[in-house]
């Protein structure tokens, strides 16, 4: 996924410069596919079924195995949400960084770039800024 991060309005920025920004953070949340709730309906309703079919004595393998799958993807969900919120949070301190500043950098500010920047990779036509949140930006040389 590609996102293009845009800095807040400041004060004294003209309504031409205005850029509608989409809170990062939101964007990550929203892109996860299956949340720990959903799997957990999907768990109680085969649960269910499978009680139903056991009470009747009808096979049920199906069910079963489709049971440890949900739990398996329950348990790489809860692991995957935790990483995702460790990113946010990482992305949410740079944004509130970014935010603190008052004046735009005129300057190479090396605790700066060693307190965000995890690699810059220079290509023949590009440049790749990968941060340590993981959020990696293309720019065309």
């Amino acid at each position: 996924m590609e996102i293009t991060l845009v800095s807040r309005k400041k004060k004294n920025q003209s309504s031409e410069s205005q850029r509608t920004v989409v809170s990062v953070p939101t964007v990550i949340r929203a892109s996860q596919a299956t949340s720990v709730e959903n799997i957990d309906e999907k768990l109680m309703a085969l649960q269910q079924e499978l009680i139903q079919k056991a009470q009747s004595k009808e096979a049920y393998d199906e069910i079963v195995d489709e049971i440890f799958r949900l739990r398996e993807l329950r348990q790489q969900t809860t692991v995957d949400t935790a990483a995702r919120d460790e990113q946010i949070k990482r992305i949410n301190d740079l944004q509130d960084y970014i935010a603190q500043q008052t004046t735009y950098l005129t300057e190479f500010d090396e605790s700066l770039v060693r307190r965000w920047i995890k690699q810059i990779t220079i290509g023949d036509d590009h440049i790749t800024v990968e941060l340590k949140s993981g959020v990696s930006i293309d720019v065309d040389a």
